[in-house]
Parts: C-alpha cells; sequence; structure tokens
C-alpha cells in the first residue's frame, strides 16, 4: 500500500508544477500580447500625428502665404499712391515753369517788335543822311575829276614809261627768285618723300601687324559703324536739303548787299584813288626798293618757316602713329572686357533657364497688380516725350523692365522661403521638445512589463518549496 501512495504523491506534485509553468506561459504571452498592442497603438498615434503635423504645416504655410500676399498688395498699393502723387507735384511744377515761360516768351517778343522798329526808323534816318552827304560829295569829287584830269594827261607819260623800266627790272628779280625758290622747294620735297617713307614704311608694318589681331574682331564693329553711317548719311541728307535752301536765302541776301556795297564802294574808290596817287607817285620809287628788299626778307623767312613746318609735321606725324597704337591697344582691352562681360551674362542666362520649374517655363512674368486705368495712365505716361535728362535717361532702360519683375519675383521668393525656413526651423524645434517628451514618458510607462516578470521568477522559485 505504501507503494502507490508513494507514485501519487509526486504526480500531484508534477501536476501542480504543470499548471505553473502553464500559467506562467499564459502570462508571458499575454504580455507580449499587451506589447505588440503598444506599440501598434504608438505606431498609430505617431503616424497620426505626423499627419496631423502635416495638415498643420500646410495650413500654416497656406495661412503665410495669403498673409504675405496682403502685406505685400498693401504695400505696393501704397507705393503706386505715393508715386502718383509726386507725379501729379512734379507734372504742377512742369506747368508752372511752362507758364512762366510762355508769359516770359511773350514779353521777349514784344521786346523784340519794339527794339526792330526803332532799329528800323534809325536805319531809314542814316539812309536819308548818307544820300545827302553822297550828294555833296558827288559834286566836289566832279569838280576836283576837271581839276586833275589836266594834272593826269601831263604825269601819265613819265609814269608809264617809268613804269616800263621798273616792270622790266621787278620780271628779272622775280624770275631769280623764283628758280631759288623752285631749288628750295626741290630739296624741301625730296627730304619730306624720304621722311614720308619711312613713316609709311613704319606705319604700314604696324598696320599689318594690328590687322591680323583686329581683323576677326572689328567685324561686329563694322556692322555697327554701317548702320551709324547709314542713319548719318539720313540725316546728312536732311541737312544738306535745309542747307541748300538756307544758302539760297543767303546768297539773295549777299546780292542785294552786294549791289548796295559796290555802289558805295565805287564812289568811295574813286575818291580815294585820285587822293591816294598824287601821294603815291613821290614815294613810290622808295616804296618799290623797300618792297623788293622786305620780299627778299619775307623769302627767306618763309623758307626758314617750311623747313620748320616740314620737322613738325615728322614729329607730329610720329605723335599721332603713338597715339594711334594707345588707343587701338586700349580699345582691344575694352572689348576683351565687354566679351567678358557678355559670357559671363550669357552663362548666367543659362543657368536661370536651367534652375526655372516647369511654371515659370511656361509663365516667365507674374501678372500686374495694377489696374485696367493705372496701367493704362502708365502707358500714357511712357508714351509722353520727357523733358528732362534723366527721364530721357531712364526711357533707355525701359527694354530691362521684365527683367527686374523677374528679379523682384525670385527676391520675393528668396525673403518668403527664408522667413518660411525659419518658421520650420523653430517648430522643427518644437516637435523635437515634444517627441523627446513622449518618448520619455514612453520610457516610463516600458518599466511596468519588466515589473511583471520579476514577478512570475518569484512564483517559480516559490512553487518548488511547496
Amino acid at each position: 500500500m505504501a507503494g502507490p501512495r508513494s507514485m501519487v504523491a509526486p504526480t500531484a506534485a508534477e501536476a501542480e508544477l504543470l499548471l505553473l509553468q502553464t500559467q506562467a506561459l499564459a502570462e508571458e504571452e499575454a504580455a507580449k500580447a499587451k506589447r505588440e498592442l503598444l506599440t501598434r497603438f504608438l505606431q498609430d498615434k505617431l503616424s497620426r500625428e505626423e499627419q496631423s503635423s502635416m495638415w498643420g504645416l500646410h495650413k500654416v504655410r497656406t495661412l503665410w502665404r495669403s498673409a504675405q500676399r496682403k502685406t505685400k498688395d498693401q504695400e505696393l498699393r501704397q507705393d503706386i499712391e505715393i508715386l502718383s502723387q509726386t507725379f501729379s507735384r512734379v507734372m504742377d511744377c512742369k506747368d508752372g515753369v511752362i507758364e512762366t515761360l510762355v508769359s516770359d516768351l511773350k514779353e521777349a517778343e514784344e521786346q523784340q517788335n519794339r527794339a526792330l522798329r526803332s532799329h528800323l526808323h534809325l536805319m531809314d534816318q542814316l539812309l536819308h543822311l548818307q544820300r545827302c552827304r553822297l550828294g555833296y560829295l558827288e559834286e566836289g569829287f566832279n569838280a576836283q575829276v576837271d581839276a586833275l584830269k589836266a594834272e593826269f594827261e601831263a604825269e601819265r607819260k613819265t609814269i608809264l614809261e617809268q613804269q616800263d623800266w621798273e616792270s622790266c627790272c621787278l620780271q628779272d628779280m622775280a624770275r631769280a627768285s623764283e628758280q631759288d625758290h623752285a631749288r628750295n622747294d626741290h630739296e624741301a620735297m625730296l627730304n619730306f618723300q624720304s621722311a614720308r617713307d619711312d613713316i609709311k614704311n613704319k606705319c604700314w608694318q604696324d598696320q599689318q601687324y594690328s590687322q591680323l589681331q583686329l581683323a576677326a574682331r572689328l567685324e561686329g564693329l563694322w556692322d555697327q559703324i554701317q548702320k551709324a553711317r547709314r542713319s548719318y548719311a539720313q540725316a546728312m541728307e536732311r541737312k544738306k536739303v535745309e542747307f541748300e535752301e538756307l544758302k539760297k536765302k543767303c546768297e539773295k541776301s549777299s546780292r542785294e548787299i552786294d549791289t548796295q556795297a559796290t555802289k558805295l564802294q565805287m564812289l568811295q574808290d574813286m575818291v580815294t584813288t585820285t587822293k591816294s596817287q598824287m601821294a603815291a607817285h613821290l614815294q613810290e620809287s622808295e616804296e618799290q626798293i623797300q618792297n623788293l628788299r622786305d620780299d627778299k626778307d619775307h623769302a627767306l623767312q618763309n623758307l626758314q618757316k617750311l623747313r620748320a613746318q616740314v620737322s613738325q609735321a615728322g614729329a607730329t606725324a610720329h605723335t599721332h602713329l603713338v597715339t594711334l597704337t594707345c588707343q587701338c591697344s586700349a580699345t582691344l582691352k575694352v572689348l576683351q572686357q565687354v566679351v567678358q562681360k557678355a559670357q559671363r551674362i550669357l552663362r548666367l542666362a543659362e543657368m536661370c533657364r536651367r534652375l526655372e520649374t516647369e511654371e515659370e517655363k511656361v509663365l516667365p512674368f507674374y501678372r500686374s497688380s495694377l489696374d485696367e486705368w493705372e496701367q493704362q495712365k502708365v502707358r500714357r505716361v511712357m508714351e509722353e516725350i520727357p523733358s528732362e535728362p534723366l527721364a530721357g535717361a531712364l526711357r533707355d532702360y525701359v527694354g530691362l523692365e521684365r527683367f527686374w519683375q523677374r528679379f523682384n519675383k525670385v527676391k520675393l521668393e528668396e525673403k518668403a522661403l527664408e522667413r518660411a525656413q525659419a518658421a520650420l526651423a523653430n517648430r522643427n524645434q518644437d516637435l523635437r521638445k515634444l517627441l523627446q517628451q513622449y518618448l520619455a514618458g514612453v520610457a516610463t510607462n516600458q518599466k511596468v512589463p519588466k515589473d511583471t516578470q520579476l514577478l512570475l521568477t518569484i512564483k517559480k522559485k516559490l512553487g518548488p518549496q511547496k
């Protein structure tokens, strides 16, 4: 009987151990299920929070953009109002200046008419006095002419004989002076031609060297020069027609003046010739000798001047060549700088085209914020001819308006992105703080299952002891 009782005792203990083990396994499985449920719940919660944060950021961005658009619209409208006020003030000032100028012109025209009337009245008086004076002079002249004719005929024969003899002497001296002048001129021409040939050879060598360097670069400049020449030719034709009209008017007036002047001059010449002939015959012989000496001295001075001019011409030609070479080198440098600047602009334009989005490629310029009547007013102002030099200079840069529009658009987008980046950085810091707080709370919650495992191990140890 003892044997079966001893067999029953261990079986009961084993059954209790099996029950404890099954309970422990069931508790572990329940704990695992709880952990999985917690992780799924936390993952769902994180996904929901991420979605809500994305929606919140999207709403914040839309609100920020709308606020920025409203503020920018207000600023642009204020700027337009200020510009319209300044434009109206400038127009009022210009109208006042124009009115003052018109009044000044009227006063100047009245003064000119008064001065013209007074001048014409004085001219009429002078003409009347001159006519009376000419009548008296004509009467005295006729009396003097009759008295002088007799003396003139007597002296004429002697003067003619003396003139023939003196003319022969003067012709001989003139031939000798011409031969000396021709000989000196020939020597000067030979020296000048030799110096000119040397300068031409040097200039030809420099010109070939510069032409080889500038041939490829001057083609573009030649087109520009041709265009400028055509425009200049057209302008010159217009000016030529105006000049011919003015020339015809001037010829008519000059003919009238010449006729009046010739009449007066003839009368005065006749009076002066009769008086001068009487005094000239006495000093004529002495003056002729003195004139010959003066001509000789003058010829020598002219020869010296010609030699000095030849030397100066050589020096000026050399200086001109030096200045031409310096100017050519300076133009080459300037052209190189222009080419480099153009290449840099083209590179930047290519980079900008590559960085453009599809929307900017389709619509590169944003629509204007002005109304239709404001745009029409701006067009009228732009169509008016500017009177100030600054406004005229600004009209030369109207073609860059589209560029400034795109530039301002990019600047505005850059500023908006910087502000959005700063807001996102602040938002990111806040989210990181919240995430750290959330992870700290999750870590404290995960400590509870670990305590349950300790209780299970204690139960396992107490079970065999029983």
